[in-house]
């Protein structure tokens, strides 16, 4: 951190240089330049350089840097599909973007001009980014920018006071659930179509689309938890949920615990459910090399994400009842339940929400209104 003596004077004062070499947090060899005239006054310059070194030098790191390191970090610590989804969603909508924006360039007006580009965006259909989506995708950039501000690469998080997409009628909106009225109709289409291809074929294949489709509506359980479903998992009338499986990884599927730690739960079956799933058991029992580590929907392998969506299609076309995402049968689940009185946090457990505050923020839409209910209460206090 040499202070040069150059030629020339300014006030009577002699020139110097200051120079200070370092590296960056990136390991890129850098190069401070500075002129003062005096010695003191190039004393003073060489502190200040130093301080600014020590206090922003991350903030010349690219976003594209901090992806790397943030992903590295979170490798070791977290499931892979959650890492996988993490990739996903910066290299499509973050780093093309922001990717060679410095960390300490990111002002509201960049963030604001991001944020307005993926509200703006489309789907393959034409249809606007759904809000979870949105959020989702909020959320994976405000991730990153937290590491970086515990790594000390900056202060504080920008996307702080930016705030993330809002738009409380859309969440509503994007629910779609059946009534049971609607799911008896297309259950007993599922359980038709098992039933003929079963006697055309003599494969029991079909009924495992609809032995999930059951478990899904009577139990809410998430689609990789129905996935991971052993027959080791059934004990009597209760199911134990300790694993999940992740389609469309590279390499294959993965089989790995639930979403949290609320996630692994008992939950017990009600008689319907319990009557398909005997049924179901001594059908798997005549195939040839069966086991209780089998899937229970799928046997020595789960079911397709492709097949089941198609099965879905068709057994809703041939019921005569609207079509509704695989997701939306844990939404039925809960509607029925929230529908019929059932006390939120009983709920929030038979779905394996990490709390109720989750619970409510989803179906709170869904309890009937009490006002007029809460008003006779009070008018009979006199």
């Amino acid at each position: 951190m040499p202070i040069y003596k150059m030629e020339g004077k300014k006030d009577g004062l002699q020139r110097y240089r200051v120079r200070i070499n370092y590296t960056d947090n990136t390991g890129k060899n850098r190069q401070l330049e500075r002129v003062a005239y005096g010695r003191e006054a190039a004393k003073d310059l060489e502190t200040s350089l130093m301080r600014e070194i020590k206090s922003e030098p991350c903030e010349r790191i690219t976003v594209s840097e901090l992806y790397e390191r943030y992903i590295s970090s979170k490798e070791g610590e977290v499931k892979e599909t959650t890492t996988d989804k993490t990739k996903k969603l910066l290299q499509t909508f973050v780093l093309p973007t922001l990717g060679e924006y410095k960390l300490g360039k990111l002002s509201m007006d960049v963030l604001q001009a991001w944020k307005d580009d993926i509200a703006s965006r489309e789907t393959g259909q034409g249809r606007k980014f759904s809000l979870k989506y949105k959020r989702n995708i909020f959320g994976e950039l405000r991730a990153m920018l937290n590491y970086a501000v515990k790594m000390e690469y900056i202060n504080r998080n920008p996307l702080s006071r930016l705030g993330t997409f809002k738009d409380t009628a859309a969440i509503k909106k994007e629910m779609d659930y059946y009534t049971a009225e609607e799911f008896l109709k297309f259950i007993k289409e599922a359980r038709r179509q098992a039933a003929e291809a079963e006697s055309r074929t003599g494969s029991i294949s079909e009924w495992h689309y609809y032995v999930f489709f059951m478990i899904a509506f009577y139990t809410g359980m998430r689609k990789g938890e129905i996935y991971a479903l052993k027959w080791t998992d059934i004990n009597g009338s209760t199911i134990r949920i300790t694993r999940s499986i992740a389609h469309k990884l590279r390499g294959g599927d993965r089989e790995t615990s639930p979403k949290n730690k609320s996630s692994v739960r008992n939950i017990q079956m009600p008689k319907p459910l319990k009557k398909v799933i005997d049924e179901h058991y001594k059908r798997c029992k005549s195939v040839d090399g069966f086991t209780d580590d089998w899937r229970i929907c799928g046997g020595q392998e789960c079911i397709r994400d492709s097949t089941l969506s198609k099965r879905n299609e068709a057994y809703a076309a041939a019921a005569g009842v609207k079509k509704i995402r695989v997701h939306d049968y844990r939404h039925s689940h809960a509607s029925l339940l929230v529908n019929s009185g059932i006390n939120i946090q009983e709920i929030a457990r038979r779905l394996g929400h990490s709390n109720v505050e989750i619970t409510w923020n989803t179906y709170s839409h869904l309890y009937p209104q009490e006002e007029n209910k809460a008003v006779d209460v009070l008018d009979k206090i006199k």
